[in-house]
């Protein structure tokens, strides 16, 4: 075993604390590059790896958070990645206490771009970003890769494949998340905790963000759902402003008041984050110490997730329903939608089969004429904006398995691989580098076998071959095949032996096509609904259905009720307790996403479901019709919006599908803007934005920008890493109402007081609104802000109320 994987599951390791506040009192300039000093000022860098080492730190991570060429760029040194890397992790090497028993960690941030469709980065361009930085942290001898501070899952997702495609060192990966349990992009720990866990990295966790309360909560929810030891590290708590310096409350005893229930859920690594010092360390390691350190992993089961849910697979679960009707066979419509780039009809039949009890979602894309590989990727993210369920990717082309397991968000399941040499060879791989479970189809190149025992032969090869290529048991799930009654009668019983066999003796998740077993046969939902209870009793973990069908509903959730596997019948409850008996037919077309009645309802609904594809024929419905510009716009198009604003509030959506809203919503105004014969629509006010002095992460800025300008407001946008002068200077000479400041670091928050003050000084007569992940309300009121925004609807509703008010 790997020498650090062994000491963790020995001991617990302690881990330094926070790197850019030493650095910064120990000379570095705001807005400096803190990597750049492993080259110009080496000797100030192991100054504070040896007095981390001498405070008892056992893992010591290396200066090179920001040492992408993405973010070396900022300061003309993106031609250094190499260097400033392998220098990050000697200068390490060199200031351990314990050579032989100490590790090197190699720090890996994120690139301050989002990957598309939410940012302008590729998927694969970000591996080869991440893939060059790892190269170098290699070549100078790290012992471990830690990739933190992240704040997109598909970002990390890219850093740890390009860990993975790179070296053979343990790999780390930590997320930050807010006090609300949540991502900047809406990703809940349960869910990164499952997508990192089916990447199989070695450790993960969280870092930053919050105390070390708040990170043992977030802690929780990921051992839930995952078997893998855990990291934490915490801020010395939340900051506060004190005498105009950001200051970390929270002494070093207090940050060990969680080490029993750190211990007890699996944390193996302990450090520290924001406001850390050596002095928290050394206290953290002596309260370590006297502590009993043992922990048994718990038994891995099997999860899927997308961007913010999480949904289990397994005997002892409730059936996973998978939606089937994201498939181009027998539907002329969706096969032209294929052709021609759209995604209409995907997105209608995600929403509606969500809506009437889909887990997961099977996405098939392989119409005669389109482009597969391209369009299972537009379903992806078509999807992703407007449902919150984990996929199953359906193809047997693994280009185009490729290209939609870069473009999910979570853990998906392939559909399928199956006992011939050419599909396991082609598939089995891409599960494994992607993380994904896998569907295994129970025939091979003789076809399927006539028996029960045939099945599950072919079943336990893939097993084998699965579990020989490092995919997890859990992680595989068994399809024993239904066939159509009406042409081979013997074989239902033969299917459900084969589930039966397989769940009970062999322990594993089983998955059927029910519906086939009725084709050609009258009253196809009776026998399909009586034949799916008859899979559920046998073991059924997961059924791929139509779930529009009310018998096949009806059927699924009386016997996860008579099985013990809906708890007190809540669900059953959910579904009946007020509903009126209908017909089947009604049934199916009885959904919470039928189209709105009106022109400006259906306008409103585009924008909620970020139709772009759409949204222009309704644009020019409403003309047709006679609305008015800004009947369309207020009506229809911002009425939308707000809805949009309101279930991001609530935590029913999140900023996804907030920037889909978005770039819908800018679609609709291109079109609107032809029929204004030059005359602009009225400002609702002049709004100037920029992050402040030393901080080069301007995403947060960006988004309050983009929904600024779809609110009406005129924005003038200065960019990242501005001073207070240019911003008084310009904030002159363009009469703006308000200025907008950002700050992401604790080391620029200070920026913000030094500019609103200059502001005053120089009269500027302006609004001023700040924001930023270290920004809270109290800073706000302590440097004399006119407002605060959390996030960036928030921004936008209140400097609308605020500009009222002036």
């Amino acid at each position: 075993m790997n020498r650090f994987l062994q000491a963790i599951k020995d001991n617990v390791l302690v881990l330094d604390g926070a790197m850019g506040t030493m650095l910064q009192a120990r000379g570095l300039k705001a807005g400096g590059c803190p990597e750049q000093m492993n080259l110009e000022a080496p000797e100030v860098v192991a100054g504070v790896h040896r007095e981390y080492a001498e405070a008892g730190a056992q893992i010591l991570v290396s200066n090179t958070f920001g040492g992408t060429r993405s973010k070396l760029e900022h300061y003309g040194l993106q031609d250094r990645v190499h260097e400033i890397n392998v220098r990050g992790v000697e200068l390490v090497r060199q200031s351990l206490k314990n050579p032989h028993s100490d590790f090197v960690a190699g720090s890996i941030g994120p690139t301050g771009r989002f990957v598309e469709p939410v940012g302008d980065a590729g998927f694969d361009e970000m591996v080869e970003i991440f893939a060059e930085q790892v190269r170098a942290l290699v070549d100078g001898g790290a012992d471990i890769l830690t990739c933190e501070t992240f704040l997109d899952i598909r970002e990390l997702k890219a850093a740890i494949v390009a860990c993975r495609e790179n070296s053979d060192l343990p790999v780390m990966a930590m997320m930050t998340f807010d006090d609300g349990g949540r991502t900047v992009l809406g990703t809940s720990p349960a869910s990164a905790a499952v997508t990192l866990d089916g990447l199989q990295v070695d450790v993960i966790g969280t870092n930053c963000g919050l105390g070390i309360e708040g990170v043992y909560e977030l802690l929780e929810q990921m051992r839930a759902v995952s078997s893998l030891p855990l990291i934490a590290q915490a801020n010395a708590g939340l900051p506060i402003l004190r005498d105009g310096e950001t200051i970390f409350p929270a002494s070093p005893i207090e940050m060990t008041s969680h080490h029993d229930k750190l211990i007890e859920i699996g944390v193996r690594v302990l450090g520290g984050c924001c406001g850390t010092t050596p002095q928290h360390i050394h206290v953290m390691r002596q309260a370590l110490d006297v502590r009993d350190q043992s922990w048994t992993p718990p038994a891995k089961c099997c999860f899927l997730s997308s961007r913010s849910e999480v949904v289990a697979i397994g005997i002892d679960q409730p059936c996973a329903i998978i939606g089937e009707r994201i498939n181009p066979t027998g539907k002329k419509g969706y096969s032209a939608e294929l052709r021609e780039g759209k995604t209409a009809y995907i997105r209608r039949e995600a929403q509606q089969q969500t809506a009437v009890g889909a887990t997961l979602l099977d996405v098939n894309c392989g119409a005669p004429g389109a482009d597969e590989p391209l369009a299972l990727e537009r379903a992806v993210y078509a999807i992703n904006g407007v449902s919150t369920s984990p996929l199953v990717l359906d193809s047997s082309d693994p280009v185009a398995l490729e290209r939609g397991l870069k473009a999910a968000d979570g853990k998906v399941l392939i559909n399928s691989v199956n006992g011939e040499e050419k599909s396991l060879t082609a598939v089995l791989p891409l599960a494994k580098k992607y993380g994904a479970a896998i569907i295994g189809l129970a025939l091979d190149g003789q076809g399927i076998p006539e028996t029960a025992a045939g099945r599950v032969a072919i079943a336990e090869r893939i097993i084998e071959r699965a579990l020989a290529i490092g995919i997890c048991r859990s992680d595989i799930v068994i399809d024993c095949l239904a066939l159509t009654v009406s042409a081979e009668q013997d074989q239902a019983l033969q299917t459900l032996q084969a589930i039966r066999t397989l769940s009970q003796d062999h322990g594993m998740a089983t998955v059927l096509g029910v519906s086939n077993i009725s084709f050609g046969l009258p009253r196809r939902p009776l026998l399909s609904a009586t034949f799916f209870a008859m899979a559920l009793n046998a073991g059924l973990s997961a059924a791929i259905i139509n779930p529009k069908d009310q018998a096949m509903m009806d059927a699924f959730r009386a016997s996860m009720v008579l099985m013990g596997k809906d708890l007190r019948s809540e669900r059953y409850i959910e579904a009946y307790a007020d509903v009126v008996p209908s017909t089947p037919v009604e049934a199916a077309g009885a959904t919470s996403t039928d189209a709105p009645a009106t022109i400006r309802e259906r306008l409103a609904t585009a924008i909620i479901n970020g139709d772009k594809d759409g949204v222009v024929a309704l644009v020019e419905q409403a003309l047709t019709e006679g609305l008015e510009i800004l009947q369309i716009s207020n009506e229809g198009l911002l009425a939308g919006l707000e809805e949009v604003g309101r279930r991001f509030g609530d935590n029913r959506i999140f900023l996804p599908q907030v920037l889909l809203s978005a770039e819908t919503m800018k679609t609709a105004f291109t079109r609107l803007k032809q029929e204004m014969q030059g005359n602009e629509m009225v400002s609702l006010g002049k709004i100037m934005m920029a992050t402040v002095e030393g901080d080069i992460h301007d995403i947060g800025k960006n988004i309050v920008c983009t929904l600024l300008e779809n609110h009406g407001f005129e924005v003038i946008d200065l960019g990242k890493n501005v001073s207070a002068g240019r911003i008084v200077e310009q904030a002159l000479a363009t009469g703006v109402d308000a200025v907008g400041l950002s700050a992401l670091m604790t080391t620029t928050l200070q920026q913000m007081q030094i500019t609103i003050d200059a502001l005053r000084e120089a009269g500027v007569k302006v609004f001023t609104m700040v924001g930023g992940a270290v920004v809270t309300q109290d800073y706000a009121d302590e440097i004399g802000a006119d407002l605060y925004a959390e996030d960036a609807l928030e921004a936008v509703a209140k400097i609308k109320q605020l500009l009222e008010k002036g």
